[in-house]
């Protein structure tokens, strides 16, 4: 089955800190629409959209005794109330990329997609149930205060966030530029933890890097999916062709993922025409979607190696695994993370949205990555970021690979 008209994206549960709001990377703004949630004025109760199966009596129990008898009667929010019974509600599911955005947040959220923002530029996620680090942004303050991908923050400011979600680090990490914010670090190279101040600053996310290595080879480094990736690797493309190059590296290291559109237009530039990039696999009966490549032809036969590391995820994955099975380009590093699964942003009334788990999938060779990531071909563990991209040994094996 071809895929729905509209937008999904693909996210590790990973929030970008930023100020006043929490990013999520791999994000989609074509909403399907949805029927709206009915505002409240005051205790509600729609039968009509009640299952059958579920009994609400206790929750209108509460509901009625706090307003009853909660002592301070004067400050009661009840549309507060109910955000934040749905809040548990979605977080119950036990699904960390599940997530519900009051109207403030989801506004933010929208606004952080577009433009410049301010923070330490660095993706979270939830990784055996630690608040963990996916991978900072180039040159942001997290990068240059020597946070690395696979970091567990283990204290914020001094608290445990052992029981912490994402959402709730981000808000606890995220403040005005200037500022700064102080996380207790671990890493398996440390002898023990490791307290590490950031200073917060305007973050503009890079999109696509280029560079001439010499020997007839090109480098791409692809740092996220956004709706403008696709013409920004068109660009790097032309770059490509006038330089006269005949192969490419393709650097998806710490790429946290983003809008799937663009991750199957990219792979569009390499996979023959018609080629599966990548199926999507529903749980609820609905037949699978698939996306196939829309034959741009231009890098077909250009021999490319592609570079990932546990900071790839999500659409990074997709790419990857695209052109492992249908060109069988040579994946050098680190395993990836392991991001399988697809979220939709759904529209709900007053503002807020939902942001709910709807399918998994799978690359062209029907595997399935999710929690497990996809093995390189050539295993090369890069402990230090080099000034020098040359000296980079994923690099230069890729390098190697393509000569």
């Amino acid at each position: 089955m071809e895929p729905r008209n509209f937008h999904k994206f693909l996210i590790v549960g990973v929030s970008l800190l930023v100020v006043g709001a929490s990013f999520v990377l791999g994000i989609g703004v074509g909403y399907a629409n949805r029927p709206a949630v009915e505002k409240v004025t005051d205790v509600f109760n729609k039968e009509t959209a009640k299952p059958a199966s579920v009994d609400f009596n206790p929750f209108w129990d509460v509901w009625q005794r706090i307003k009853a008898n909660y002592v301070d009667k004067g400050t009661i929010d009840q549309p507060k109330l109910v955000q934040g019974a749905i809040s548990g509600m979605v977080k119950a599911l036990g699904d960390p990329y599940t997530i519900y955005l009051p109207p403030e947040e989801a506004k933010q959220f929208s606004q952080d997609i577009k433009g410049s923002f301010g923070g330490i530029g660095a993706e979270l996620g939830l990784l055996k149930g630690i608040i963990t680090v996916i991978a900072p942004l180039k040159n942001s303050p997290a990068e240059h205060a020597g946070i690395k991908a696979g970091d567990s923050i283990l204290r914020i400011d001094g608290k445990d966030t052992n029981d912490l979600t994402v959402d709730g680090a981000v808000h606890l990490i995220r403040g005005e530029k200037g500022t700064q914010v102080k996380l207790l670090i671990y890493r398996p190279s440390f002898s023990q933890p490791k307290e590490i101040s950031i200073t917060r600053d305007t973050i503009v996310v890079p999109n696509i890097t280029t560079k001439n290595l010499g020997n007839g080879i090109f480098y791409v480094q692809l740092s996220e999916f956004t709706e403008t990736s696709p013409d920004d690797f068109r660009r790097a493309v032309n770059e490509f062709q006038s330089s006269g190059d005949s192969k490419i590296i393709l650097d998806l290291r710490n790429n946290p993922g983003g809008y799937l559109s663009a991750a199957v237009e990219i792979a569009s530039y390499f996979v023959p025409t018609g080629d599966v990039v990548v199926t999507e696999k529903y749980g609820n009966g609905q037949p699978s979607d698939v996306y196939r490549s829309r034959g741009y032809r231009i890098l077909q036969t250009t021999p490319v190696a592609v570079l990932v590391n546990q900071g790839s995820a999500s659409a990074s994955e997709i790419l990857a695994g695209a052109l492992h099975d249908n060109r069988a380009a040579k994946l050098i590093g680190e395993k990836t993370f392991g991001k399988g699964s697809v979220q939709e942003l759904q529209n709900l009334d007053g503002g807020a949205s939902l942001k709910v788990t709807i399918a998994k999938w799978y690359t062209p060779s029907d595997h399935s990555i999710n929690g497990t990531g996809l093995l390189p071909d050539i295993t090369v563990e890069a402990t230090t970021t080099p000034v020098v991209l040359t000296q980079d040994p994923v690099v230069q094996k890729g390098i190697e690979t393509l000569k």
